[in-house]
């Protein structure tokens, strides 16, 4: 059975992980990730988290606590706030899981599993850059593929958008990354995983790299 990693171990409810602007709360998760969120509601077992006009609904177990947010200052006009600058491949990479609300070490095992951050990588299908985007797909999020830090950024969101797509299954995380190697028509062609060689080894490979950054290890894949 493959890995049964649920949302609270690389998900972290996929709510933007940097300040707002505005005064709120931040949910401090079991897993160490902090969600900015506007207010909370309990109900049982269950807390709905409201943020950015959304709101997810997570298993309040998987919340350690909450802290009040103070109102960020906003930067003075003589002095404007700048955002870092990013030199290397891999503050690329951490800088577009933090955007998305994603997990810098997941999305660490996804490129070194699909480009090895070669920037310039196209694949045998077409694939391009550090996420292997298809052109269409690149298109569909407007990204240029060619361009690092758009291609990575559009990735991100892509692997974010597939997250959220399987978020009531026990299978997450596996039918996320299968979705991104051969579609999300075939995982749901297969009700899971699918049977695919390819398919299955990718899918070990990220999560084998993930848990060499110190997360829980998980069964091998096999199927769904």
């Amino acid at each position: 059975m493959i890995l049964k990693l649920r949302a609270a171990q690389i998900f972290a409810a996929l709510a933007p992980l940097a300040a707002s602007c505005f005064a709120g709360e931040y949910a401090v998760l079991s897993t160490g990730f902090r969600i900015h969120a506007e207010r909370h509601e309990t109900e049982g077992a269950i807390v709905r988290i409201y943020a950015n006009g959304g709101m997810t609904e997570m298993p309040a177990q998987q919340i350690a606590r909450f802290e009040a947010d103070e109102e960020a200052p906003k930067p003075s006009p003589a002095t404007p706030k700048m955002a870092p600058a990013v030199h290397s491949t891999e503050e690329l990479v951490t800088a577009a899981a933090l955007r998305n609300g994603l997990p810098p070490e997941f999305m660490h095992s996804v490129v070194s599993a699909e480009s090895a951050y070669r920037t310039h990588a196209v694949s045998r299908k077409g694939a391009i850059g550090l996420m292997q985007l298809m052109p269409a797909t690149a298109h569909e999020y407007g990204a240029d593929p060619a361009d690092p830090r758009q291609n990575v950024d559009a990735g991100a969101r892509y692997l974010r958008d597939l997250l959220l797509r399987y978020r009531n299954s026990d299978h997450q995380v596996s039918r996320a990354l299968a979705a991104y190697n051969a579609g999300p028509g075939a995982v749901d062609r297969y009700h899971g995983v699918p049977p695919y060689r390819e398919t299955l080894a990718y899918v070990g490979r990220v999560l084998r790299k993930y848990e060499m950054a110190g997360y829980p290890k998980a069964a091998k894949p096999s199927g769904d």
